[in-house]
């Protein structure tokens, strides 16, 4: 009642002022619920009940919709909730089928790209046109998660069980020779998209891609982290962390830094990105998830198992609170308009 109450208030305020609103944003799969906190004092403001196994979110621009991902991996999951942030309540389902357990999410240009782990592909959906707008096949078992360039032109996937990283390409191609020899008349370039597969070994999972977009870092579970040259398209270093159970990883705002967690120990390992050195390691609890905010330099770490979110400030490397949350998962912060 006290989140129903506080809320309303802050859309009274909203609606007479012209106000707009911050926050982060936390799924949580006990509860079924997407919780959307302060942004400042990371306060409970209200919740939104979700489908059921909530895992991944992006939000539009402006800030007025979310998107999340409910791959029912033992059920054959087809759904994509919509949330209407400015109401805080649900607005539509989007079905995937035939393109089977989504997963990881990417919103640009009107369009929801998204993995469908259960198909081995990539969908993108129109938001305009309500339907699926292209499909690319990886052929990779369980194509995870998702990091697509702002241009559109490319795109990056970790496949988990196939221990591969696909890379997709927008490329300008020369014309199809036929089996004949003999190019057609008027035959020119052609625009095509083009896969190359990057062997990372097996249970490769959390991913992410350098701001200068020449280096891709993943994790493993036997506590490697693996580093492919995105130029090149080959990899390019190891490190062994000696911490089993790495789970996700994210490169820091100021591109110096490389935080991977661990869901089996509970470790956060600050590892520096152009040395590969170890600079810090701490006990936080299991993160299955991280998500940096650039604009507070603040960094949120899914416990999943431990039923809270961790916060930690990027300048000091200090915890600043913990957000008790039932097995939260994806994370992002938004602008409401």
């Amino acid at each position: 009642m006290k989140y129903i109450v506080l809320f309303a208030g802050l859309i009274l305020s909203h609606l007479s002022l012209g106000q707009t609103f911050r926050y982060v944003l936390v799924l949580s799969k006990a509860e079924k619920k997407l919780v959307a906190l302060d942004y400042k004092s990371l306060d409970i403001i209200t919740k939104v009940s979700v489908s059921e196994d909530p895992h991944e979110i992006v939000t539009t621009p402006d800030g007025s919709l979310a998107y999340i991902s409910h791959p029912l991996m033992n059920g054959n999951g087809h759904e994509i909730d919509v949330v209407n942030l400015k109401t805080m309540k649900p607005r539509n389902v989007i079905d995937t089928k035939p393109f089977y357990i989504p997963h990881g999410l990417v919103y640009l240009n009107e369009k929801l790209w998204f993995t469908a782990q259960g198909s081995k592909s990539v969908a993108v959906f129109d938001t305009r046109e309500n339907k699926i707008a292209q499909v690319f096949g990886t052929g990779q078992d369980f194509t995870h998660l998702l990091h697509v360039n702002a241009d559109g032109n490319s795109f990056y996937t970790t496949n988990v069980e196939s221990g591969t990283v696909s890379i997709f390409e927008k490329k300008n191609l020369p014309p199809y020779m036929p089996p004949t020899g003999v190019l057609p008349v008027n035959t020119s370039p052609r625009l095509e998209w083009r896969q190359t597969l990057v062997n990372v070994g097996p249970g490769s999972e959390g991913f992410d891609v350098s701001s200068d977009r020449q280096e891709l870092w993943t994790a493993r579970p036997d506590g490697k982290i693996v580093i492919v040259d995105l130029i090149k398209k080959e990899v390019k270093a190891e490190i062994n962390t000696q911490t089993e159970g790495l789970h996700r990883l994210k490169i820091t705002p100021d591109g110096k830094t490389v935080c991977v967690v661990s869901v089996k120990t509970g470790d956060l390992l600050y590892y520096n990105k152009v040395t590969h050195i170890l600079e810090q390691k701490d006990k936080i609890g299991q993160g299955a998830g991280i998500f940096m905010d650039g604009e507070s330099n603040r960094m949120f770490i899914s416990c999943t198992p431990n039923n809270k979110v961790v916060v930690i400030d990027l300048v000091t490397r200090k915890e600043i609170k913990r957000i008790d949350i039932g097995r939260p998962d994806g994370i992002t912060a938004v602008l409401v308009k």
